[in-house]
């Protein structure tokens, strides 16, 4: 890759903001590097997270966010929701659809118009906010208020407050749980690899953490509310994830997949 640039032609003002570029395009380039192709999904979790949180070291930015009313576009978002819903009930009733398109919609919805407006928002240990990028939240809160909002009946608080394994029992509706105990991360995520298909499911770290698993063009990701350092709610591969080296036991749940919860989700019927 080869790049020119004359710096000849322009007044000391542009020559500042064309350095600007410059070092913002390198520095880019260098964090992820020039042939990296990302999903659309972990696109969107490097803008609203990490190239966010790189940009305001190196020019001590506000944010690269659109300066919107998070709350008013968010609740938009939630709105949807049931319009979503109720269409894709009708239609499944009526025959049009299939289930596997409602476990489609479901996943995209969620993933790409939920969950998204909580990337950078701020962890801690009490954190339970229920409104993205104002205040703080838990990794259980993150699930439970996501889940929620996508319409999932249910109490946020008393699904945030219970154990990794008691809430993959909830989320799970009957269905099965993997449970895996490896020695090393390694042998943990060719099991998780293994096990899961594309989609998206809730994943336990034994006692001690939660998130969402998400398997996309192949590539496992985690979604969560992340205590480690820069401490919020972000995506990154599994495999490279802090988090996920520390733990060896794990606690698997299908969510897209998971054709109890979903037809749950359609009636409006309460799982907690």
């Amino acid at each position: 890759m080869k790049f020119v640039f004359n710096l000849c032609v322009c007044d000391t003002e542009d020559k500042i903001q064309l350095l600007k570029r410059m070092i913002l395009l390198f520095s880019l380039l260098f964090l992820f590097g020039p042939n990296n192709q990302c999903p659309p999904t972990v696109g969107l979790a490097m803008e609203h997270s990490i190239v966010k949180e790189r940009a305001k070291t190196l020019f001590k930015a506000k944010s690269l966010a659109a300066k919107t009313d998070p709350d008013a576009t968010y609740a938009s978002a939630k709105a949807d929701i049931h319009e979503l819903r109720k269409n894709l009930n009708e239609r499944y009733k009526k025959g049009d659809i299939s289930f596997d398109q409602i476990k489609i919609e479901f996943t995209n919805h969620l993933v790409d118009r939920i969950i998204p407006y909580w990337y950078g928002t701020p962890w801690s240990f009490g954190g339970h906010t229920a409104v993205p990028n104002q205040g703080e939240i838990a990794c259980g809160y993150f699930i439970s208020t996501t889940l929620r909002d996508m319409g999932i009946k249910l109490n946020r608080y008393k699904l945030a407050q219970k154990s990794p394994i008691d809430e993959a029992k909830v989320i799970s509706c009957g269905l099965t749980i993997h449970s895996i105990d490896q020695d090393s991360d390694t042998k943990a995520f060719v099991n998780i690899d293994r096990l899961t298909t594309e989609g998206l499911y809730f994943i336990g770290f034994d006692k001690g953490h939660v998130g969402y698993l998400l398997k996309r063009q192949g590539q496992l990701f985690l979604i969560h509310s992340n205590y480690l350092s820069p401490g919020l709610v972000c995506m990154e591969p599994l495999e490279a994830s802090r988090v996920f080296k520390s733990f060896s036991k794990f606690h698997i749940v299908a969510i897209s997949n998971n054709d109890l919860l979903l037809q749950h989700w359609l009636n409006s019927d309460i799982i907690l």
